[in-house]
């Protein structure tokens, strides 16, 4: 099981944001990115060799655009009809707040992105069953709602990349059961595809890695929260007592 990435070649590059599309890496300039953060100078090069990766890193770090870049990156030059990559969150609310974020990224990079859920409306739903945005945000419940559709299960056939965001909300649960069981449908369905899971905290990211990928090789990427923290003591008197 492969939880730890190889050296990079002599020849590498200096940095992961020197592996990315020019197109990216000048969309993530104008998104004033000077420097990649220490969660995603480890995830990206792993992702972009193609690798299911679990990434445990503290909130703040850009641990979503960790996963997305490299993500961005395979989009550009990956055509046809159909949904090409999912983010799923456990959350609607998280889905709302993704979906934000990503619009900007897509819609600078020629992309479309559309949310679905319990809660969006018909005409939403038919335009996505119509015309399949390239990333589509949803919930592990819907997921499995979309095998129903004779349109939207063709539309699953090229999904390639799938982001789990706060995976360790799901993984022991009824709904992580069923997230699995989604995802080894899609697996049947589209054949094998890259595993992205997120979260800001896990003790036993192993276990993340095996529920998410099942038998499947995986990397860790790990950013320890204590390397975030900046604590200092201050005391203003004789003495403690």
């Amino acid at each position: 099981m492969a939880h730890t990435s190889a050296p990079l070649p002599r020849s590498a590059p200096e940095t992961a944001a020197d592996l990315l599309d020019p197109e990216v890496r000048e969309v993530a300039r104008r998104r004033g990115f000077v420097e990649l953060s220490e969660a995603q100078e480890q995830a990206i090069p792993l992702l972009l060799e193609g690798r299911n990766l679990i990434l445990v890193a503290p909130t703040g770090t850009g641990k979503t655009e960790s996963a997305m870049f490299p993500v961005f990156d395979r989009l550009l030059g990956t055509a046809g009809p159909g949904f090409k990559a999912l983010y799923i969150t456990p959350l609607r609310s998280l889905n709302r707040d993704i979906l934000s974020r990503m619009e900007w990224w897509c819609r600078e990079l020629g992309l479309s992105v559309g949310v679905r859920h319990g809660d969006t409306p018909q005409n939403d739903r038919r335009k996505q069953s119509l015309n399949p945005p390239d990333l589509l945000i949803t919930t592990p419940e819907t997921l499995q709602a979309l095998f129903m559709g004779k349109r939207l299960r063709e539309h699953l056939k090229n999904v390639r990349y799938v982001v789990v965001d706060e995976i360790h909300e799901l993984a022991d649960s009824k709904r992580g059961a069923q997230l699995a069981v989604a995802l080894e449908r899609l697996a049947a369905y589209a054949g094998e595809f890259q595993r992205i899971g997120l979260s800001a905290t896990v003790g036993n990211p192993d276990e993340i890695g095996r529920y998410l990928c099942g038998t499947r090789p995986f990397a860790l990427a790990e950013v320890p929260v204590a390397s975030h923290l900046d604590i200092s003591v201050r005391f203003a008197g004789e003495d403690f007592a």
